[in-house]
């Protein structure tokens, strides 16, 4: 109501000030106003089709459906096309009804129509700009600048788009006064009116000249040293520091630049993302059925958003948790994703008639395998659980996959897998080997992809130590030489999404992660960024490497030929030797004597598939599980428990 009362007094007064403007110019064309009585009726006339003609450019530009007090270039180069389009519609229109209608004698001069469009430019500029101006003259003589006075750390785009919510905005309670910038062609020039004081070793004597009290770090695609850096800075000043989203979030919509919260461990970490093709990813599962089994977990149900927005017609969301199910579900309904059609599936992939009958009703095209244990030195204790979970589930999965006749295929993978010390990482490596097979054998697009330790997912290190810190300490480290590389979850989606539409089959896709972080760093900053000392306020334990931990990860395995794609961050290998089944008999019988807790035919199975690492499970802990991938769907407990008993002491 109010936007459309104020764009109809904005009529009011274009068609006001069109029909004096013709006049004006003329009036300029001869130096006064004296000899203008004498082409009346030619004005007339030019007023007249100059009005018809500049309304309708207007109107179908959209300037009267526009919110003039947030105006801004956009609109200037809008005002700007529209009053050339109507000014040469409506010089058309005159020359050729000037020839019909009036005495050829008594033409109007040809410049009248060029100094009326610059005229009607001038007055219909200035008299949509002008609410802008004095709202900015009002928010500066007003009291918005006794808000929280703070610096803006990168004067670029994200910088000057901070800079103007926030002027814009009393409600967030901050008033910059200067942009921070290591640019010397920047320093000590203007940007929105603000002016750019210096670089970031500036800061504590800048803060202390302007009495600042907080500083906003807005560089999306900083790298984690210069975050760490300023942050650093910014402690040793006692300043307060806040900063934007990371690029990944503002890309996906779900947060806006001027979402201001505090520093956190990712950004510390944060390097420049990788870049994908979006538009290559929307085109394969657009409009389509998309599957993702896990599709409550941290990786599954990030994929799950992403794939949402890219335009799925159909999302299969496959778990064996129901609550999980359940939140995302609760989730994706309220965000709106248009016609999107969302199927909840409570299902264990290590159930095989399940995942056939699964796969046969609802015929997804794409499918995304994120479902797994993951956790290590859980999976040394519950070694039969990892290879029923992360092998046969596979095993099911693919096999449904291949049987329903789905035309690309993800596993998601990690980096235990290379050269895997432990048993969580021997059933990954298995599960890659799986899918390979397959492609190999059929021909289809299906590959896998590793990731390192991602950063906030459930069970990972950094909520870990967040909650340690929470209650007081120790913050427990295994051992000071532990790496690991870290990559967010958003980023780990991107590169699952991509390598789905690059994959022909068989490959495994890497994301270069940069280097290795030191996970004792990882909890020195995080004890850092909770206002804490290290030792005085949070000590540092050292506990000892658990059973199957490495000191750091590899990427690849040494037999694995691997090069860069087509994007510059992301890898590419093929199996190596000795990572191709004649035949899947090997694997089977290794899932059915986890069913049946044969612990020790485990092992030798394990030993004739991989015979390079060596192999020792833990023979305390030979429980039974559920038999959930038999033929009919599941065996009784009482049945499997007998084999156990006579199979784990033979």
């Amino acid at each position: 109501m109010y936007r459309a009362l104020r764009n109809r007094v904005f009529l009011v007064g274009d068609v006001v000030g069109w029909a004096a403007i013709p006049f004006i110019a003329l009036a300029i064309r001869l130096d006064g106003f004296a000899g203008v009585t004498g082409y009346l009726q030619q004005l007339m006339l030019f007023a007249g089709l100059a009005i018809a003609c500049k309304f309708i450019a207007m109107l179908s530009l959209g300037l009267y459906r526009r919110f003039w007090l947030f105006a801004s270039v956009d609109e200037l180069l809008l005002i700007s096309g529209a009053v050339l389009l109507g000014g040469l519609g409506a010089t058309l229109a005159y020359i050729v009804a000037e020839a019909t209608l009036l005495n050829p004698v008594a033409r109007l001069p040809r410049s009248v129509p060029l100094i009326d469009a610059m005229l009607t430019m001038f007055f219909v500029g200035g008299l949509r700009l002008g609410p802008r101006v004095l709202a900015t003259l009002r928010d500066q003589l007003s009291g918005n600048s006794t808000g929280r006075r703070a610096l803006i750390v990168g004067a670029g785009g994200a910088g000057t788009a901070t800079a103007k919510e926030l002027r814009s905005n009393r409600n967030i309670g901050v008033y910059p006064v200067g942009f921070i910038d290591d640019d010397p062609l920047k320093i000590r020039r203007t940007l929105f009116g603000l002016p750019v004081l210096g670089g970031h070793e500036d800061i504590p004597r800048i803060a202390k000249q302007l009495r600042v009290k907080e500083v906003i770090i807005a560089m999306p695609r900083a790298p984690g040293r210069v975050i760490r850096e300023i942050k650093e800075i910014c402690v040793g000043a006692g300043l307060d520091t806040k900063t934007i989203p990371g690029i990944h979030d503002l890309i996906s919509g779900r947060v806006r630049v001027s979402k201001l919260r505090d520093v956190q461990i990712e950004d510390l970490l944060r390097r420049e993302p990788v870049q994908t093709d979006q538009g290559a990813v929307a085109e394969l599962v657009g409009g389509e059925t998309v599957l993702v089994t896990g599709a409550g977990g941290s990786i599954g149900s990030e994929i799950c958003r992403q794939v949402a927005r890219l335009g799925a017609n159909r999302l299969i969301l496959l778990g064996h948790g129901e609550n999980c199910i359940f939140d995302i579900h609760q989730e994706l309904s309220a965000s709106g994703f248009g016609d999107l059609s969302l199927v909840p599936v409570i299902a264990d992939v290590r159930n095989r008639d399940r995942m056939h009958r699964v796969f046969r009703e609802h015929q997804p095209r794409v499918v995304f395998h994120a479902a797994a244990h993951k956790h290590v030195p859980m999976m040394e204790a519950n070694p039969l659980e990892a290879v029923t979970n992360n092998v046969g589930g596979t095993m099911n999965v693919v096999e449904a996959s291949e049987a329903a006749g789905i035309e690309r295929f993800v596993l998601i993978s990690t980096d235990k897998a290379v050269k895997p010390a432990n048993i969580m990482g021997v059933t990954k490596l298995l599960a890659e080997m799986l899918v390979h097979d397959v492609s190999v054998r059929t021909g289809l697009a299906y590959v896998s992809v590793r990731f390192g330790n991602v950063l906030a997912s459930r069970g990972s290190v950094v909520p870990l130590f967040q909650r340690q810190i929470a209650a007081g300490g120790p913050v427990t480290v295994t051992h000071p030489d532990m790496m690991r590389y870290f990559m967010t979850i958003p980023e780990a989606v991107q590169l699952v999404l991509q390598a789905a539409t690059l994959g022909t089959g068989g490959e495994t896709f890497v994301l270069d992660m940069g280097e290795p972080v030191k996970i004792v760093d990882l909890a020195k900053d995080l004890i850092k960024l909770s206002g804490y000392e290290i030792g005085a306020d949070i000590r540092i334990e050292y506990t000892g490497l658990r059973a199957g931990e490495k000191l750091i990860e590899e990427l690849f395995a040494g037999d694995e030929e691997h090069r860069r794609t087509v994007h510059e961050k992301v890898f590419v290998g093929r199996n190596g030797q000795g990572l191709n089944f004649e035949n899947t008999a090997q694997a089977q019988a290794l899932v059915e004597a986890a069913q049946e807790g044969r612990i020790l035919e485990m092992e030798e199975q394990l030993r004739e598939m991989l015979p390079d690492f060596p192999i020792k499970l833990d023979h305390a802990v030979p429980v039974p599980v559920s038999i959930l991938s038999s033929s009919n769907g599941g065996t009784a407990l009482a049945s499997a428990a007998r084999r156990t008993k006579s199979s784990a002491v033979s």
